[in-house]
């Protein structure tokens, strides 16, 4: 088909391309070996001379199917999938930096990323400076290094849902030679397309709205294709220099544009081995297929959550993009005209306590550590994502003690609200 196909054709469609008597729904090749005929063939495979499958923890059939379908979606080259959002960070980042370089990252993240790079990876010898995204352009300069690999931020930030001003922090990066990569897990493919904004790489939690029943756990990195990395082979030798280990393979010449994600599979998950389960891409497949109809339904179930708590004489302050008085209002029509995601934050006049007594009086909505799926649920991040921070870094990131955040589903919207309206009254009766 010559005419670009819509993202909830692609949903359908895209990574399986069943040929005549072959199954229409995407096999599951749950195997960790496959076969060939000759010695030759198979170390031809092991030094990437020939394309093909013979070790599940390098690549998968299946896997690599879904993370077609997710590249497509993103309007990318070439992906990888993961076990987990945090594997796919991890790699990301892992991918192009090695002891004694740095990155810049966006403090208003998610708690799990903001400790793996400014602890975790600090223990390998990976330097991070946390910014404030929403600062002037000119500051967010002085966090340049010469030894600075990588910029990261999220497209909307989990709790805090700080909408990146895409375009800005691109520009910045790409004036200091650097990608920049964006976790669109909240706003997914559907409601943002971080790569037509200047991104140059995109992770997502698969975890979470594509997954969206809670079922498996998951991750995906998916690369433009964009960014030159032989323009700055000296600073992205890995990719742009031989590889001893691969009999001295260099990726940009071998792999063109898809080196970024060939090294991932060559190296990273060679040694490191943070592979999904043929098993859980192909359920993750089968959600990816109904993945706009429920980001649709998730956008307009929170948009009237979000401007019944605005509304109510209970709750002191509301984050939700959707409502015209919130600071993302601007950025949010611009990058995500059609909706953000089904995530609110939202603070109640009465402090900490009132918040507690509220979340366990609710009875349609549950008490999760997970968010971004089909059911309704509540969480406490200073409580429980981002319990690890301290006062000082909970503010940097966006949260106070007494932040909620509710994930809004796919129920009726009716009964949400109902059932969050009783819950605001039990809080009064501390």
């Amino acid at each position: 088909m010559g005419k670009e196909l819509h993202i909830e054709t692609k949903c359908l469609h895209s990574g399986w391309k069943p040929k005549k008597g072959e199954p229409r729904m995407m096999p599951i090749y749950q195997s960790t070996t496959f076969k060939y005929d000759t010695s030759e063939e198979m170390g031809r495979l092991f030094d990437l001379k020939d394309e093909g499958y013979f070790y599940t923890r390098l690549q998968n059939p299946t896997n690599d199917m879904v993370a077609e379908k997710i590249t497509d979606l993103e309007g990318g080259v070439a992906g990888v999938l993961t076990s987990s959002g945090q594997a796919a960070n991890f790699y990301a980042v892992f991918n192009i930096c090695e002891a004694g370089d740095h990155v810049i990252c966006a403090s208003a993240i998610y708690g799990g990323t903001l400790n793996l790079l400014g602890v975790t990876a600090k223990k390998m010898g990976i330097e991070c400076t946390f910014i404030d995204a929403d600062a002037p352009a000119e500051e967010l300069e002085k966090a340049f290094q010469p030894n600075t690999k990588a910029v990261f931020s999220e497209t909307i930030s989990n709790p805090a849902l700080v909408v990146l001003d895409i375009e800005k922090m691109a520009k910045l990066a790409h004036e200091h030679g650097v990608p920049l990569i964006v976790d669109n897990t909240f706003a997914t493919p559907v409601n943002c397309k971080p790569f037509e904004w200047g991104a140059d790489i995109v992770t997502h939690s698969t975890t979470k709205y594509m997954d969206g029943h809670a079922m498996q756990v998951g991750g995906a990195i998916i690369d433009s294709g964009k960014f030159d990395w032989d323009a700055y082979g000296e600073k992205f030798h890995g990719l742009t220099r031989p590889d001893e280990s691969y009999h001295g393979i260099v990726y940009t010449e071998h792999f063109g544009k898809s080196a970024y994600i060939a090294k991932i599979n060559a190296q990273l998950m060679r040694d490191l081995g943070s592979i999904p389960s043929p098993m859980n891409c192909f359920l993750l497949n089968a959600s990816l297929e109904s993945l706009p109809l429920r980001v649709e339904r998730h956008c307009y179930n929170a948009q009237k959550v979000a401007e019944f708590l605005d509304a109510h004489e209970l709750v002191g302050h509301v984050n939700y993009a959707g409502l015209p008085n919130d600071k993302y209002h601007e950025l949010a029509k611009k990058y995500m005209p059609n909706g953000t995601c089904g995530v609110i934050s939202f603070e109640l006049k009465a402090g900490r306590e009132a918040a507690v007594k509220f979340m366990d009086s609710l009875k349609l909505a549950s008490i999760v550590t997970h968010v971004a799926d089909a059911k309704t649920s509540v969480l406490h991040p200073a409580s429980h994502t981002h319990r690890q921070l301290n006062d000082e870094q909970l503010k940097a990131a966006g949260i106070s003690p007494g932040l909620i955040r509710l994930s809004v589903g796919i129920e009726n919207v009716e009964d949400i609200i109902d059932d969050l309206a009783q819950a605001l009254e039990e809080s009064k009766t501390l």
